[in-house]
C-alpha cells in the first residue's frame, strides 16, 4: 500500500535560496517551482495581536452604550409585599397578637409591646411600597417606641400606603405558635385588624399554626408570623 505522503513532490536542493547570516534567508530567494502549499507555509506568520486602539476611539466607542436612566419607574397597578416577624416568649410579659390581649403564662419580650402580627402586616405593607422595614423606621433604640402599642405602626403603615397612591386589594397572615390555641381569639383579633387597617373583613385572612414542637416555636419560646400584602393603585 502506497504511503500517504507519496502525493507531496520533491523540492530540488536548487530551489531552496542560500541562507545569509543567523539563518534568514535572502530576499526572493524561494523559487517560483515551489509548490503554493509549501510557499504559504514560508510566508510571514499570523499574529493575533492587535494593536493597542487610541484612547479617544475607545471612549468614542464608549459613549456609543446606553447610560444609566434617573428616570423614576412608572407607577405601578398593583404592589406585592412580605412581611415576618419573630418573638422570644418570656414570663412576665402580657401576650398581644392584632392588638388583642391573649391570656398565656408568657409574652411577647420586645422593645414595644411585641405584637408579632401588627409587626409583621407593617413590614409587608412597607416592603409593598418600597420602603425601609419597621426597625428602621421605628428604631428600638429610641426611647419613645418604649412600650408602645403597635397600632401606631401600623396606623403609620397606613398612612403612608394612602399617601403613595394605594389601598389593600387583600392581605394572607399566618401565625406559628405552639401555645396558646388561637381559635378562640382567631375572629377578634381579625376583626381588630380589619379596623386598623380600614379594610373590609373580606380581603383580610389570618391563619394560626404549630410548629409540631420543633424547635423554639414547637417548645413554646417563640412566636412567629408572616404576611403577605398586595397593594392596589386607587
Amino acid at each position: 500500500m502506497a504511503s500517504s505522503l507519496s502525493f507531496i513532490p520533491r523540492i530540488p536542493s536548487t530551489a531552496i535560496a542560500p541562507r545569509g547570516r543567523r539563518g534568514h534567508c535572502f530576499s526572493g530567494a524561494l523559487s517560483p517551482v515551489l509548490p503554493f502549499f509549501l510557499l504559504s507555509q514560508t510566508s510571514r506568520p499570523r499574529s493575533n495581536f492587535r494593536p493597542a486602539a487610541p484612547v479617544s476611539a475607545l471612549l468614542a466607542e464608549q459613549e456609543t452604550f446606553p447610560k444609566p436612566t434617573t428616570t423614576p419607574p412608572p407607577s405601578l397597578p398593583f404592589r406585592v409585599g412580605h412581611g415576618f416577624d419573630l418573638h422570644r416568649l418570656e414570663p412576665g410579659y402580657p401576650l398581644i397578637i392584632g392588638g388583642i390581649k391573649i391570656p398565656h403564662d408568657r409574652g411577647c419580650e420586645a422593645h414595644s409591646d411585641g405584637d408579632v402580627l401588627l409587626h409583621c402586616v407593617v413590614d409587608a405593607i412597607l416592603g409593598a411600597l418600597g420602603l425601609p422595614d419597621i426597625g428602621q423606621i421605628f428604631p428600638d433604640n429610641d426611647p419613645k417606641w418604649k412600650g408602645a402599642a403597635s397600632s401606631v405602626f401600623i396606623k403609620e403603615a397606613v398612612r403612608l400606603m394612602r399617601e403613595s397612591g394605594y389601598e389593600l386589594g387583600n392581605l394572607d397572615a399566618t401565625l406559628i405558635l405552639q401555645k396558646p390555641k388561637l381559635s378562640p381569639h382567631k375572629e377578634t383579633i381579625r376583626a381588630n385588624l380589619c379596623e386598623l387597617l380600614g379594610a373590609d373583613p373580606s380581603v383580610v385572612n389570618l391563619k394560626a399554626k404549630t410548629h409540631e414542637k420543633v424547635d423554639s416555636l414547637g417548645e413554646n419560646r417563640s412566636i412567629a408570623a408572616h404576611t403577605v400584602v398586595l397593594l392596589m393603585r386607587k
